[in-house]
This record gives structure tokens, sequence and C-alpha cells, in this order.
């Protein structure tokens, strides 16, 4: 952040008195800029025995499958997001059933967090995001094309609470790691 937001005067990178981490703080107002991690929201979608995943058609990860799920917006509650990114992404409506996991992901200031969701009906449709949006059975999920690792985590225990029916809500980090 190259200028302050209160008054354009340029801002420096400085731990403010009374503080212990380096914040962007204005020159001339002495405006202190906060920079926090931002909140990724989505769900699993379900339909009988599958689940619903979309392809993404921007960056990053194009190409790669991944559920839908994107950054809540200001005056919109978690819900409201998950429900918001499943109709603009997979064109489906669905209801919420539960909290399912909460991941940090620290290296990019993120926080994710997945509902588990029913589908009243099988309607479904790539958005704009989407290049294709499908219905899989768990053993045809493409785990080698799937765009994140922590919607890849995230998979892996659905897939393993599956067999037990119990659906505990997964509270995690996701580490930095490098892809071959």
């Amino acid at each position: 952040m190259k200028y302050c937001g209160e008054c354009g005067a340029l801002t420096s990178l400085t731990i403010p008195q009374g503080d212990t981490l380096p914040r962007y703080v204005c020159q001339q107002c002495a405006t202190i800029h906060y920079q926090n991690p931002k909140i990724v929201v989505g769900c699993i979608p379900e339909w009988q025995d599958q689940i619903l995943l979309c392809k993404r058609a921007i960056e990053p990860q194009y190409g790669l499958w991944t559920i839908p799920a994107g950054f809540m917006e200001n005056d919109e509650t978690i819900e409201d997001a998950a429900l918001r990114e499943t109709e603009e992404e997979a064109q489906a409506n669905v209801t919420l059933t539960g909290l399912y996991s909460v991941f940090s992901i620290p290296h990019v200031s993120q926080v994710y967090m997945v509902f588990r969701a029913k589908m009243p009906e099988l309607k479904f449709g790539a958005g704009e995001e989407s290049l294709e949006v499908q219905l899989f059975d768990l053993d045809q999920i493409p785990w080698t094309e799937l765009a994140f690792q922590v919607i890849e985590e995230t998979l892996r225990l659905y897939a393993q609470d599956r067999t037990t029916g119990q659906y505990p809500v997964h509270v995690g980090t996701i580490q930095r790691t490098k892809k071959p």
C-alpha cells in the first residue's frame, strides 16, 4: 500500500506504537491500515450419493476442479456467501446442512469455510467462472485435477466421513507445499 485511503498521503510500513506487527501507517494523518486474511466460503453440494464439482474458468488454476466457493463479500453472512457462490458458479440452489470444515491457509492469508449442502433438485450448469459443472461419485473424483490443496484435503475428509455417516466439523491448517 503506497497511499493512504483516508487522505492520499504516502504510507510507510512500520510497527505502530502499542502494536507488535508492521502495518501501513499514513505519514500525514497517522491512519493505520490493517490488512487481514480473506474469508473464502463454499459448499459441497450433494445429490443422492454424488457431489457437484466445478471446473474453473478463471485463474488461478484454470481448468482444474473445485467445489463452488469464493471470497465472502462485505455485509454478507458465511451462509449467504456459500449460497451465492454455489448459484454463481454452479447455477444450483442448495440447502446448507452444516458447517463441515474450517482451514487456515496462512501463506496466502486466507481462511476457507466449507459447508455440506443438499441439492433439492437436479438442476445445475456452468456459471461465468466455470467451464463445466459435473456430478461425481466419490470414487470418480478427479483427485489429480483438483485446483487447491485445501479442496483436496476437504474432499478426502468428506470421503472418509461418508464411510461412517458422521460429519464432524474439521479444523486445520494448510501449509505451503510445492506441487510436482
